[in-house]
């Protein structure tokens, strides 16, 4: 473990994991502690010895922080957080797929999608919560309209459905989403249903709503939302409109949204569009299917990559990638509109989340 030389311990009970692109300048993965009262993230150590850790998952005890490696070789690792960081909890884990920008967990698998190689992985865990190798990897198939970013599948993201009984893969260079099943002896990922969106959008993200029948996918390659039910017990997925994420009438740059994240109580939406560089809020006040932008703000950087609310709900926290910054904003309980509150310059930031 890398520990810089102003590493101190405020010992407040809280803390954040910032992981960063190491080939943009980054630390790798960052810890910091966090004030309650403010918000405010003061990093004490650093883990630089994975490369591209640019997605993070803790277990849902919180004793385990999983990474993976975003690179050809793509890998998993597990650490497991101490009093001055965190120390690596066995040897990183190939996962079966080239260039892995996602991770999440269900049940004693470890789910990865990897951009590259078009596909997903399961990897087993073991007892003290490692990844075992070898991964059970699904392989995507198909193309989008656009010849320079969708020539093949580009598996951006994967994760469970609330319920937990089915997993979903969104696909950026296919323009679907996959909603799949989880052999639990083997970890086998099987195709269950595929739903297909507008061709060329180009979906990144995907997050449910609390209450678990409505999921938002957010776009890449055209600015827009597509509004979902989801049916846990038929395994479907089922678009049913769709909402432009642009800033302007006619932007004077091309925008690319990265993320979206929804408020503990369901009642606003936020998603990062980065090119403009803003986060829009979006009430749910209509209902969970029909998301009405109120606002957007600036992100306090530039290349909003991933946004999140902390575990109060009071806050939204954003990691810009190409200013090497991380923001956070007040979010007023009422209105879910967002106030700048602060910054804290993280090299080139990819992900946070909170223990």
């Amino acid at each position: 473990m890398d520990c810089g030389a102003n590493i101190t311990d405020q010992g407040n009970g809280q803390r954040a994991y910032i992981g960063s692109f190491t080939t943009g300048g980054g630390r790798g993965i960052v810890v910091a502690d966090v004030d309650r009262a403010t918000g405010a993230l003061t990093p004490f150590a650093a883990v630089n010895s994975l490369e591209n850790p640019s997605c993070l998952a803790l277990a849902p005890d919180r004793l385990v922080l999983y990474a993976v490696s975003d690179c050809d070789d793509g890998l998993a690792v597990a650490y497991r957080p101490t009093a001055d960081g965190l120390a690596p909890l066995g040897r990183p884990v190939p996962v079966g797929g080239r260039g892995p920008t996602h991770l999440s967990l269900v049940g004693n698998r470890l789910l990865t999608a990897h951009y590259a190689s078009g596909s997903v992985s399961s990897l087993p865990l073991a007892a003290d919560g490692s990844p075992v190798h070898p991964p059970s990897v699904l392989a995507h198939r198909g193309s989008g309209p656009d010849a320079d970013r969708q020539g093949g599948p580009h598996a951006h993201q994967v994760l469970p459905d609330p319920s937990g009984c089915w997993v979903l893969s969104v696909d950026l260079g296919t323009d679907s989403v996959r909603v799949c099943s989880l052999d639990p002896v083997t970890g086998a990922l099987r195709v269950h249903t595929e739903t297909t969106l507008r061709a060329g959008s180009g979906p990144r993200h995907l997050v449910f709503h609390p209450r678990g029948g409505v999921a938002y996918v957010v776009h890449e390659l055209t600015p827009q939302l597509t509004v979902c039910r989801w049916d846990s017990a038929a395994g479907l997925l089922t678009p049913v409109g769709e909402v432009p994420l642009c800033s302007r009438s006619t932007p004077t740059e091309r925008e690319y949204p990265s993320v979206g994240a929804v408020s503990g109580d369901g009642r606003f939406l936020w998603v990062a569009v980065r090119g403009s560089d803003l986060i829009t809020t979006m009430s749910l006040s209509d209902g969970a299917e029909k998301p009405r932008l109120t606002q957007t703000t600036a992100c306090g950087g530039r290349w909003p990559r991933d946004l999140v609310a902390d575990p109060s709900g009071g806050r939204l926290y954003v990691t810009n990638e190409w200013s090497g910054n991380v923001t956070w904003f007040d979010a007023d309980p009422l209105t879910g509109r967002l106030h700048h509150a602060g910054k804290v310059e993280v090299p080139a930031a990819a992900c946070v989340v909170f223990a």
